[in-house]
């Protein structure tokens, strides 16, 4: 009997050592395919330097044509992933934006692609000498993409990337898988693959390919994974665009027009079921008004989502995963003593659904020490805090981390001026949320935790383009005149004279 267990925990253990040998090959496969296709994509480019702009056009056209020839698809394949997700936001909110970046670099980037005159410094900047800025692609960009908006965070960048004339590799999230096979299918069809590819896969694919030695990276998703990002990058000195994430603050001026600001906070904390990054992630309002901004958030709510569970447009939290951290955030604030206030208009089963949808669920008397105010939420929870002074509510924001976005609501320009002047955050929207991203002539970006670097528009071109400085010399001893050449004497004294002067 024990020669038999023995004999069957060996067979077990043979098995589970060839699965382990099998995985790591299969790893080292995907990691030398990627290298493959990385020399293969940099070989192209440096072939073909410069890159005309009639090929950056055809590319960036290729691209509009991907997305519209298979909108509909592409919107299937979320929602699948999703466990739902409405076609409608789909197209508004991956497709469109994918498009319109796509059409705004197309009209713009021959005049971002001018080089740029820059004055050259005294003495050197004497007789004739230019100095200029002239943008060149920097060759093969990694473009590492979330779930929350999965074709949208591949192809809204894609923009400036094929703008700039640069190829891309594309690492979309294992989270929506549908989408990532969707992406895999597709790309070959409309770009060769010294132009643009695509690698699926999990955690350990997306660790691989973060550790190319890529002429530029661009990660978008949480700042936890962000910094295991920038650490793979770090080995091959790698120039990395972060866009993270974190608590975006939403601060009710008492000037605020209390009805509005709850349509619209209502409107962007339960688009795409608040798995936005820039959602806003908690709400600051004056002590006195707590009840009628919780009414007016309640009163857009249900105005746009009367139903919820049978509700086309209303999406699905991604995934079992995703919903049980929603749960707990909920169950860590009742247990600390917080007030839970479900915007459930029809009074609808969620428990016994068997989805992973949630409604929007308001929290009062939060404390610090509650998860929801230490995580970013990602979801349809609404944490609200109060405040007695504005200048209260701005040592706050700022004794915290960096958000990617900052809303205020009010009509007091002096109020309104303060909160600008006295915070810092990626990006700012007056009396609204979340649309200062849909402003393609505005850079995108956040700060320290929530991100670095910038993208859109001419702001997107400039990161996926190097900055070469070129300086042009006359055939005058520009250096002797000026008293750089040794031995030195008077016209150095001279020059040393002239700019060491307070």
């Amino acid at each position: 009997m024990l020669n038999k267990s023995i004999r069957q925990n060996g067979f077990h253990l043979q098995r589970f050592t060839l699965a382990i040998h099998q995985l790591v090959k299969w790893r080292e496969k995907m990691t030398a395919n990627m290298q493959t296709v990385l020399e293969k994509q940099r070989a192209a480019f440096t072939a073909a330097m410069p890159e005309s702009m009639s090929v950056r056009r055809d590319r960036m056209d290729r691209a509009i044509a991907m997305l519209i020839d298979h909108a509909e698809d592409f919107a299937k394949a979320v929602s699948a992933d999703f466990g739902h997700r409405s076609r409608e936001q789909t197209l508004l909110t991956d497709i469109m934006p994918s498009v319109s970046a796509m059409k705004h670099a197309k009209k713009h980037f021959e005049s971002w692609a001018k080089g740029e005159k820059r004055k050259p410094t005294f003495p050197l900047g004497l007789l004739g000498a230019k100095a200029e800025v002239v943008y060149q692609p920097k060759g093969v960009v990694g473009v590492v993409a979330p779930w929350n908006f999965p074709v949208g965070m591949v192809m809204v960048p894609m923009a400036g990337i094929l703008a700039a004339g640069n190829r891309a590799m594309i690492k979309p999230s294992e989270f929506t898988e549908r989408v990532s096979a969707l992406f895999e299918e597709l790309v070959p069809k409309y770009f060769a693959e010294e132009e643009m590819a695509v690698f699926t896969g999990g955690a350990e694919v997306g660790m691989a390919f973060s550790k190319l030695a890529f002429d530029h990276m661009i990660f978008t998703g949480a700042t936890g994974v962000g910094k295991h990002i920038m650490r793979a990058a770090a080995d091959n000195l790698v120039p990395v665009t972060l866009e993270l994430g974190g608590k975006s603050p939403t601060i009710i001026g008492r000037s605020a027009d209390t009805k509005k600001a709850g349509e619209r906070i209502a409107l962007g904390k339960m688009m795409n079921a608040g798995q936005i990054c820039l959602a806003p992630d908690y709400l600051m309002v004056p002590d006195d008004q707590e009840h009628d901004v919780i009414a007016a958030v309640k009163a857009g709510a249900i105005a746009q989502y009367p139903t919820l569970l049978q509700n086309d447009d209303y999406t699905s939290v991604v995934n079992g995963r995703n919903y049980e951290r929603l749960q707990g955030y909920l169950d860590d604030a009742r247990e600390k003593g917080a007030e839970l206030i479900e915007i459930n208009p029809a009074d609808e089963d969620f428990v016994g659904s068997n989805g992973n949808k949630m409604p929007l669920t308001i929290v009062r008397n939060v404390t610090d020490d509650m998860k929801v105010m230490q995580e970013e939420i990602f979801g349809p929870i609404l944490p609200v805090m109060t405040y007695s002074s504005m200048d209260e509510a701005i040592d706050y924001v700022n004794a915290h981390d960096r958000p990617l976005g900052l809303y205020y609501f009010g009509t007091d320009k002096a109020e309104e001026e303060r909160v600008l002047s006295r915070t810092v955050s990626g990006g700012v929207t007056i009396n609204d949320v979340v649309f200062h991203n849909a402003m393609e002539d505005l850079p995108f970006g956040g700060v320290g935790p929530s991100g670095m670097g910038n993208y859109h528009g001419a702001d997107g071109f400039k990161t996926f383009s190097h900055m070469r400085a070129v300086y042009r010399q006359t055939g005058v001893d520009v250096a002797g005149i000026g008293g750089f050449k040794a031995p030195y004497g008077k016209a150095t004294l001279k020059t040393l004279a002239k700019e060491l002067k307070k």
